[in-house]
């Protein structure tokens, strides 16, 4: 079974973190050096999010998982998305 953790060691795996997770910021712990927003390859601003402790929450990521891989300070991370459950109707 592929894990978060793993998620970012292949292309399943990168699709698999897509479908099930998010990137969620720790304001805390960044020290707002823009490596993520650099990293990005859709041009977002991740700093932004993180400054505020906000999850990326922009329509144009892919959560490719570049932004959380090259955080220095590991103040990103990928968390499950609860997903609604299916209703017989």
């Amino acid at each position: 079974m592929l894990t978060l953790g793993s998620a970012l060691t292949s292309q399943v795996g990168r699709a698999f973190a897509l479908t099930v997770a998010h990137v969620l910021t720790d304001a805390s712990i960044c020290m707002q050096c823009g490596t993520c927003s650099f990293s990005c390859p859709m041009g977002i601003n991740v700093r932004a999010f993180a400054w505020h402790g906000m999850p990326i929450d922009d329509s144009f990521c892919l959560s490719c998982g570049e932004c959380v891989a090259r955080c220095p300070r590991h103040a990103l991370r990928f968390e499950p998305i609860e997903l609604p459950k299916a209703t017989g109707g």
